[in-house]
């Protein structure tokens, strides 16, 4: 007899990325994904500008998430945080375009930033919060077999070969061309139900693509 299968995941977290919010447009297609889904805990915060903030954020939000049916989409930063978030076990996780050194890719914002969805936002990103990205760090996932990756090659913003050398023991899908905010990620949401043990078209995979 064939092992029993893999319980169906019950609570999805999805978290943004640096300047974005839960308005950006892969957040607002999940939520409304979600939404349609009976029984689906689903939560997309607007994470504060600290780090520290936003991880003790997160972590409270979830501690009751029953571990091996909870789930974590992150983008950019939000796949940073994910993938700390990830290391304490019991999750799966899908990363896009994920933040690899983002204590030293953000050194550069310290300062007064806007919000890319509302300008009129805005917000302080200070000094000391490059010091708790360091502390943040995970590192490569630690459960790698739980966590299935997007990069796309043509990241306008991040350097798509640190991120596929960082995430390379993971589900590693790297995309010719897209850019940052993996605008085909239509095409690509299926297979990242799938992975998350969420409910999906029944069909097949797509043609795998450069680097899978």
């Amino acid at each position: 007899m064939s092992g029993a299968a893999p319980p169906t995941t019950t609570h999805l977290l999805y978290l943004h990325g640096f300047r974005s919010s839960p308005q950006s447009m892969k957040a607002a297609k999940m939520a409304a994904w979600a939404a349609a889904q009976p029984g689906l805990t689903w939560w997309c915060p607007q994470l504060p500008p600290s780090p520290a903030e936003a991880m003790a954020l997160v972590r409270e939000g979830t501690r009751h998430w029953p571990a091996g049916r909870r789930a974590v989409m992150g983008s950019s930063l939000g796949g940073f945080y994910a993938t700390a978030l990830a290391g304490d076990g019991g999750w799966r996780a899908v990363l896009i375009n994920p933040a690899v050194h983002p204590a030293r890719d953000l050194a550069k914002y310290i300062g007064e930033q806007t919000a890319w969805h509302d300008p009129q936002t805005r917000f302080f990103f200070r000094p000391e919060f490059i010091a708790e990205l360091e502390t943040i760090d995970p590192g490569a996932p630690r459960e790698p077999a739980a966590v299935q990756t997007w990069i796309a090659q043509g990241d306008e913003v991040l350097d798509w070969r640190e991120m596929a050398a960082r995430h390379a023991a993971t589900e590693l899908h790297v995309l010719e061309g897209g850019d940052h905010a993996l605008s085909s990620f239509d095409a690509h949401r299926d297979a990242m139900l799938r992975f998350l043990r969420l409910p999906h078209d029944s069909h097949p995979p797509a043609e795998r693509h450069a680097c899978d």
